[in-house]
């Protein structure tokens, strides 16, 4: 791919992006959201987590794996802790991949 068509293909990205994304504030932007969607739309992020997050947890190699000898789902449940009690993402990743390197290192190795 030569420069031209790279610089085309990211302004046309970008002019894309703004227009998509600008037109629903442009138009809809004076619109009073409804109380009953507005606390629906609270649960977005939660949902788009989980539905991201859960599948990587739970599948290795495309089949369902929820015992402990998953490695990522067995550091899932010993971060999981860590994230509630302190509230920090730091020490929660950190403790995540500390439970990962030794689950795969016992469990698959093992």
């Amino acid at each position: 791919m030569d420069a031209l068509t790279a610089w085309v293909l990211i302004v046309g990205l970008g002019a894309t992006s703004l227009l998509t994304r600008g037109s629903f504030i442009l138009f809809l932007g004076r619109l009073e959201v409804p109380k009953a969607a507005q606390r629906a739309l609270r649960f977005v992020p939660a949902a788009v987590f989980t539905a991201v997050v859960v599948p990587e947890l739970a599948f290795v190699g495309g089949a369902l794996r929820l015992g402990l000898d998953n490695p990522k789902l067995l550091a899932a449940l010993v971060a999981a802790p860590v994230a509630w009690r302190t509230r920090s993402t730091t020490a929660t990743i950190l403790v995540g991949m500390a439970a990962l390197l030794l689950a795969e290192r016992y469990l698959v190795s093992g």
